[in-house]
């Protein structure tokens, strides 16, 4: 399942010049290299970097340890101890929908020793409850690893085929078809909201404490649709318990080669992953963001931890600092309308 997230529509950094154009081109390469060679007259504190990391690094998981986001983090983490030779100890801190790791991880000292394991509760936690004693700009990006495709999911007796069938079999029945909600603010239930603000669906949301107890309803026919990630829909799937009518991701999955994307349904704008990744708070100095987002990038590209990760259904989909940065920015912007549009509310 290994695939590319697009990035090709958020805006790029400027990069370097490396023959310089402008008349003072050549002026400004001998500035480079003259405040280069100046470097070693620096304060020892900034060349004490290089030694980074001199003791274990703390990743904090803001979810229960052996859940999906914990078992992702420590398969890159395990890696990538390795090649910086200091243990990354992960520690699951887990409670209120993520904020207690999130807010450990915000006020621990900015400089490379801890980390956080992010998913898009980081985008999405202080749009819902504005009350939560920390905010999205309290971090920056180090790496992305990667994403669990979602699959848009009916019970088998629902009278509907594809996605398209389902919009119109909805809107037929405005508030009167029922789907699953996993927990609001989740990153299935925000999905689903992307959808329905796209298609302007409206259903009955029927709340559970998660996906594995939502879907026996759905296979059921008690709930009607729901979306459910890609490891646990599949052994219902070839039960014949689940029908899978759109799957979103950037490309179509192995596993369901005949299932289309949800672009391919249709609905382009309403293709969301769920993605995973590593950020730092704020202010931890560049250089060892680099270095961190260097060689976690690094283990994201050996066989043994994409394997791993596609083991658990989750796409191997890296990108850097600077982009997930920005993949990150552009999250705000999309559920800060999703959710004023669709008036979503914190529990």
């Amino acid at each position: 399942m290994k695939a590319s997230w697009d990035l090709t529509s958020l805006p790029q950094h400027p990069t370097a010049a490396a023959g310089d154009p402008t008349p003072d081109g050549g002026r400004r390469n001998v500035l480079r290299l003259a405040a280069l060679a100046a470097l070693p007259m620096l304060p020892g504190a900034v060349w004490a970097q290089d030694a980074y990391p001199s003791k274990p690094i703390r990743v904090i998981v803001p979810y229960p340890a052996g859940g999906v986001v914990d078992l992702v983090t420590r398969a890159v983490t395990e890696r990538a101890t390795q090649a910086l030779k200091q243990p990354l100890v992960v520690e699951a801190r887990p409670g209120a929908n993520a904020n207690i790791g999130a807010e450990a991880a915000a006020r621990a000292p900015a400089d490379g020793y801890t980390l956080l394991a992010a998913a898009p509760f980081l985008a999405t936690n202080p749009l819902l409850a504005p009350n939560v004693r920390w905010k999205t700009d309290d971090f920056t990006g180090v790496v992305l690893i990667g994403a669990p495709p979602n699959l848009f999911c009916v019970a088998p007796t629902l009278p509907v085929k594809t996605l398209r069938e389902l919009v119109d079999y909805v809107k037929a029945r405005p508030n009167q078809v029922n789907v699953t909600n996993p927990g609001i603010g989740s990153s299935n239930h925000m999905g689903q909201e992307l959808f329905f603000s796209i298609t302007g669906l409206e259903m009955v949301n029927v709340m559970y404490k998660g996906q594995p107890q939502m879907i026996p309803d759905l296979a059921s026919g008690q709930v009607a649709f729901g979306l459910v990630t890609l490891a646990l829909a599949m052994p219902h799937i070839r039960e014949g318990r689940l029908r899978p009518l759109a799957v979103s991701a950037p490309k179509r999955v192995p596993e369901l080669p005949d299932v289309p994307t949800v672009a391919e349904a249709g609905f382009p704008d309403a293709m969301f992953l769920p993605w995973y990744g590593i950020v730092a708070p704020a202010g931890t100095p560049p250089q060892i963001v680099r270095r961190l987002s260097d060689e976690f990038t690094k283990a994201l590209a050996t066989p043994e931890v994409v394997t791993r990760l596609e083991t658990m259904g989750t796409m191997v989909t890296p990108a850097p600092a600077d982009e997930f940065d920005r993949l990150i920015r552009s999250e705000v912007q999309r559920w800060t309308r999703v959710i004023r549009e669709r008036n979503i509310k914190a529990e």
